[in-house]
């Protein structure tokens, strides 16, 4: 009888340590972050570590989950497929929460809003109005790949001006500094951040695009359409961090001004 206790005994313990072990793993949530860099949101340091706006609001959540935070690197042209073939959990990576995006991948509720901006060389006195699309007749505008500031200018430069598609915004900036490319498309909010650089008191924001229902409504995180708990848990603890003021908290360290909008 002994021997057959200390067996039960011994089969519980494997039991018990099998699912201590599946609990952590469950708490493990792995965040998909777009390797190029997108400051002030998510860049790496000179060590190699990830840090940004986005990477503190990450953090903040995960507290709040009592969840292990991952990141996984991935290039933000094939984020979407990435995380519908399971290399992560959620896109955490600024994605605009758009209709056309909602057709294949859910989100969280919203967590900063970004108006879309065209920026050019401040010694350039032309007059650009994408409702006058003539205006931009000649003018060479850099976007970044996949994004919907690309799709936006392909849509109403099309046999007019010229868009050029470059894979990340540092790309873009490199362009336009060096003449190839008259203005650059950009997430309002994140420009600022080279527009206050020594090497940015050159250019200035040109035109404010107009926010059309396919810029979406705002930021969030992205995730599979069946990862409804996942996303209800992500949206709790949303809630909680602009509740308890630590959403401010952490903008105040980036931004002089309010990124969550209406």
């Amino acid at each position: 009888m002994k021997k057959l206790a200390v067996i039960v005994s011994l089969i519980a313990a494997a039991f018990g340590a099998a699912a201590t072990s599946s609990a952590t793993a469950e708490d493990v949530i792995r965040f998909g972050v777009a390797a190029e860099p997108y400051a002030p949101f998510s860049v790496k340091d000179a060590s190699g570590k990830w840090q940004g706006w986005e990477i503190d609001l990450m953090n903040a959540v995960c507290t709040q989950m009592k969840a292990k935070c991952e990141i996984v690197d991935i290039a933000w042209d094939g984020i979407i497929p990435a995380l519908l073939a399971k290399k992560f959990d959620v896109i955490w990576s600024s994605m605009s929460i758009t209709d056309k995006r909602k057709e294949v991948i859910d989100f969280t509720d919203k967590y900063y809003y970004s108006p879309n901006v065209l920026v050019g060389a401040k010694a350039d006195t032309r007059q650009f109005d994408v409702a006058k699309p003539d205006t931009f007749k000649g003018v060479a505008v850099a976007a970044q790949s996949a994004s919907l500031q690309a799709t936006y200018m392909q849509d109403k430069l099309n046999g007019i001006g010229e868009v050029k598609i470059y894979p990340t915004l540092d790309d873009e900036i490199a362009d336009m500094q060096a003449g190839r490319v008259d203005l650059m498309a950009a997430a309002g909010i994140q420009i600022q951040d080279f527009l206050k650089k020594p090497e940015g008191q050159a250019y200035e924001i040109k035109v404010t695009l107009p926010h059309e229902k396919m810029f979406g409504d705002g930021d969030g995180g992205g995730l599979r359409k069946e990862d409804t708990a996942l996303r209800d848990r992500l949206n709790a603890a949303l809630k909680a961090v602009k509740a308890s003021g630590e959403y401010d908290t952490i903008t105040k360290r980036y931004f002089d001004f309010d990124i969550y909008g209406d």
